[in-house]
């Protein structure tokens, strides 16, 4: 009996041991779970009073902008570089060879834009390049492959440079150009109208004179000569007796008559690499042109407006050196093409003397005038005359 009961009591005794440990264990589970809440609920108190500061340092950094970015504000925005395509009076032509990129920040309103790229087409080679004309070496260090300097009153050559070579002679054409429409005898009064047909189809260079605008014959001349406006001189040729063909047979008639043997006209505007001549040639061209009063006013002065019956135009002369008071300039006619190169033909006086100078396929956009001026204080101190040039051997006067 005592036995039986010891042993219910020993099973009732361990059954109340487990229990007890459940019930411990069970304690001890809910603790750490409760804590476990609270220590989440510190942890996220924490973070939302960081969140809070953080903002609130952001609200105090917002609210001294403002003042930074007005006072940002009085620069002016950098204006956005981008391909630049010009309708310039000159006959300029797209410079291209092969295309590289180019990227430009744009920053509107001193802020942080976008990046964008443009297709930057360098300038293609001239002929004269092509050739090698640009490596004959003088003293004078010219950026002209061709440079010829002759006394107007004796012929005689002061400097010469591959005064023999024929290349594309670009804008230079409008001196024929003119001569011919002044030996047409055509009234200066006549209205002249530009057409489609005045459009350049070669090169697709721009104009300031839109189409269905309306000039006499003498303003179109002078904006020709003067600011070598391509629509006017194509308009010129085209009311010639017998239309452009015959105005382009007569322009190289003027020249053969001339004994310009290396000349060779195809327009009226220099527009083409197939109008060409040589130094030499142009010397005697330039002399032509000399002896037309017309000429030498129109192609020398500053700035002249026309108007065209739709608005008025104000046009300048695209040789910088007529601005300069030290230059005396009698004559002179600018172009440019790629095969051409920058070009520049002058009649002036140096030092009392009068003189025709002729620089063809110089590379840069001053470096024509740049090369006159070099030329020009060669000429100041002159002794010997200068001649370096691919046919040294040939004879000095034209």
């Amino acid at each position: 009996m005592k036995t039986e009961m010891f042993s219910s009591l020993k099973v009732v005794h361990g059954m109340a041991v487990r229990s007890a440990l459940s019930i411990a264990v069970s304690i001890a589970v809910a603790t750490s779970f409760a804590a476990a809440p609270a220590e989440a609920l510190a942890k996220t108190a924490n973070t939302t009073a960081t969140k809070s500061a953080r903002k609130s340092a952001k609200s105090a950094a917002q609210a001294e902008k403002p003042a930074r970015v007005a006072k940002t504000s009085l620069k002016a925005p950098r204006p956005a570089k981008a391909a630049k395509v010009t309708a310039a009076d000159d006959d300029d032509a797209p410079r291209a060879s092969r295309k590289r990129r180019v990227s430009y920040r744009m920053e509107p309103h001193a802020r942080r834009g976008a990046m964008h790229s443009v297709a930057y087409q360098p300038r293609a080679a001239s002929v004269g390049q092509a050739f090698g004309l640009h490596d004959t070496p003088d003293s004078l260090a010219l950026r002209s492959s061709v440079a010829y300097v002759v006394d107007q009153s004796t012929s005689e050559t002061l400097f010469d440079k591959n005064s023999r070579a024929v290349v594309p002679i670009a804008s230079i054409t409008k001196l024929m150009t003119a001569m011919v429409v002044l030996d047409s005898h055509m009234p200066l009064t006549d209205e002249i109208s530009v057409t489609d047909e005045d459009r350049d189809y070669e090169k697709f260079t721009g104009s300031r004179l839109a189409v269905g605008s309306e000039l006499s014959r003498e303003d179109m001349l002078h904006i020709a000569l003067m600011a070598s406006e391509n629509r006017a001189a194509a308009a010129l040729s085209r009311y010639y007796p017998g239309g452009r063909p015959a105005f382009i047979a007569a322009m190289n008639a003027k020249a053969k008559s001339l004994g310009m043997s290396d000349t060779h006209f195809e327009n009226s505007t220099g527009l083409t690499s197939q109008n060409v001549s040589s130094a030499r040639d142009l010397v005697k061209m330039v002399n032509a042109a000399y002896q037309y009063p017309l000429i030498r006013k129109f192609s020398t002065d500053r700035s002249y407006d026309v108007y065209t019956g739709k608005r008025n135009l104000a046009y300048n002369s695209t040789n910088a050196l007529i601005r300069n008071a030290s230059w005396d300039i009698g004559l002179q006619k600018t172009g440019f093409i790629n095969e051409a190169g920058e070009c520049l033909v002058m009649q002036a006086n140096v030092n009392g003397r009068p003189v025709v100078i002729v620089l063809l396929d110089s590379y840069g956009k001053y470096s024509r005038f740049a090369d006159a001026g070099r030329l020009r204080s060669f000429l100041d101190t002159l002794g010997e005359p200068h001649i370096m040039s691919a046919d040294m051997g040939s004879g000095a006067n034209p």
